[in-house]
């Protein structure tokens, strides 16, 4: 009859067109599609975050000063301004590659193949520009030849009275800082495990803490290139509350 478009198992089971599949065929390729992307985006499994262990409570709390780092970075009266980037940033050139020193041996290239923090990747750029993906050793080991060049070369850094700071030297400290945030980010990220089972993790989050203090303060890093490290930032720059004493009245 025209219009009568049912078809019976039999006709299902032995229909068999042959320029395509079978409706059977169809119906198992749409069946594997649909148990491959069963509560998965896209037949992708959505990635699952690691978590932080650094923001653990017990972790953050430790310090090894307990007054207010703000005070370490405010900029004297009677200093000059580049004096006073040159000073700290070359004393947090050399705290921060004496921590990196210490977890060195974990930091290989089997262990860290690349430079790695919070699922982002760091790429090292040479003075012609050239994009380069390295091991996390070998991009510190960049880090830390290339500012240690920097802090040395009496034309960037002068020490004698009376010579001038180059006009490009606001840029170059701005450069440092973000170089060595990596670096950092990369400690708590890969090696924080054995920073605290060494004991230095209350060194790591002072030290921390004093440079995101002091490069807020001079403005020497766009918040978004620290943005991956938020939490951590809040929560070490959030005041410890006082710890409570006994007050024993004397009679």
């Amino acid at each position: 009859m025209v219009g009568d478009h049912s078809i019976t198992g039999d006709s299902l089971k032995t229909a068999s067109p042959k320029n395509g599949l079978s409706c059977k065929m169809v119906l198992q390729a749409v069946g594997k599609v649909l148990r491959k992307g069963k509560g998965k985006p896209n037949g992708k499994k959505p990635p699952t975050e690691e978590k932080k262990h650094y923001l653990d409570a017990e972790y953050t709390k430790v310090r090894v000063v307990d007054f207010e780092l703000k005070e370490l970075v405010v900029l004297p009266r009677e200093i000059d301004l580049n004096e006073w980037l040159a000073s700290n940033t070359t004393t947090f050139f050399n705290l921060i590659n004496l921590q990196y020193s210490t977890i060195s041996e974990f930091c290989t290239g089997d262990t860290c193949a690349a430079m790695t923090a919070c699922n982002t990747t760091y790429f090292w750029y040479d003075e012609k520009g050239k994009k380069t993906k390295c091991t996390a050793p070998q991009y510190v080991d960049f880090v830390m030849s290339s500012v240690q060049k920097l802090v040395t070369d009496e034309d960037i850094f002068p020490t004698k009275y009376g010579k001038e700071f180059p006009n490009t030297f606001d840029s170059l400290v701005k450069k440092i800082c973000r170089y060595l945030f990596h670096v950092l980010a990369h400690i708590y990220w890969s090696h924080y495990k054995e920073t605290v089972a060494m004991d230095l993790h209350g060194h790591l989050n002072t030290l921390y803490t004093h440079f995101v203090v002091f490069i807020r303060e001079f403005s020497l890093m766009d918040p978004k290139e620290t943005s991956i490290m938020e939490d951590l930032t809040e929560a070490l720059c959030t005041p410890l509350p006082p710890v409570p004493q006994n007050h024993v009245s004397e009679r």
